[in-house]
């Protein structure tokens, strides 16, 4: 199935039969990405008295009980709601799914012990072209270790506020990155960039951005233009488990 797309005056078509995943699944493996101090995940058959929901154990169905943290265990997005008093859930929030996107390598600076995405990379590449709806920042060096690396007390890379809240100037409603958080592992709560990003200090936050973490590029899937779907679990919550989908767009 093709769709045509309009981007940046030229239309463009979209494969919808050949996406490219960027997510991390939650899985129940002490090998499965994880932070925040937390364990692994659990996925396990729910007993009820003799009965064990497993056909291994003699039942019918398999019949599980999953005990995971939506920003620990796996690819998420999160509203506003996630650095607010007021409740804000992702599927009240994200209120449609398709979105023109551009995919970013962008490199890390050492200040001090952190890593920090390199701001003037970024605002370069957005200004060679038409701004966006959404953008993913793929840090390098990349690998698939991504894909099992438990971050807690690692000091991950994040980025700048500065950064942040230029994006949102730019009309990026949706932020995307294959890091834990856009913020420091520890900022004694500060949270500076989710803030600045989401403008919650300002008389218009904008409640229908979102940030994604902890997604992974694989590094065959090249910087450029795509068409992304931000598939999310129905969940009643300021973040939930998320499936983002690149689509390559070709004239």
């Amino acid at each position: 199935m093709k769709v045509s797309v309009n981007y940046n005056g030229e239309n463009f078509h979209a494969n919808l039969n050949q996406p490219l995943d960027i997510s991390m699944a939650v899985r129940d493996l002490e090998e499965a990405t994880r932070a925040w101090y937390v364990d692994k995940a659990k996925i396990e058959p729910i007993v009820m008295g003799d009965w064990v929901g497993s056909v291994e154990s003699g039942a019918g169905v398999n019949f599980n009980e999953i005990y995971f943290s939506p920003h620990a265990h796996g690819t998420h997005t999160e509203t506003l709601g996630h650095v607010t008093l007021e409740k804000h859930s992702i599927d009240r929030r994200l209120e449609k799914y398709f979105f023109t996107c551009r995919v970013i390598s962008c490199e890390l600076d050492q200040h001090g012990k952190n890593q920090v995405v390199n701001t003037q990379k970024v605002l370069d590449e957005l200004g060679q072209a038409e701004i966006t709806e959404a953008l993913v920042l793929r840090t390098t060096p990349n690998d698939d270790s991504k894909l099992h690396t438990n971050y807690s007390n690692t000091n991950p890379p994040f980025i700048e506020p500065s950064l942040a809240k230029e994006l949102a100037k730019l009309g990026v409603n949706h932020l995307l990155i294959d890091t834990p958080s856009v913020d420091p592992e520890e900022d004694g709560g500060a949270l500076l960039s989710h803030h600045a990003f989401w403008a919650t200090e300002s008389d218009a936050p904008r409640v229908n951005a979102t940030i994604s973490e902890l997604i992974y590029v694989p590094n065959h899937i090249p910087d450029g233009v795509y068409l992304l779907e931000l598939q999310i679990a129905p969940i009643v919550n300021d973040a939930a488990p998320s499936r983002p989908l690149l689509y390559p767009l070709t004239q």
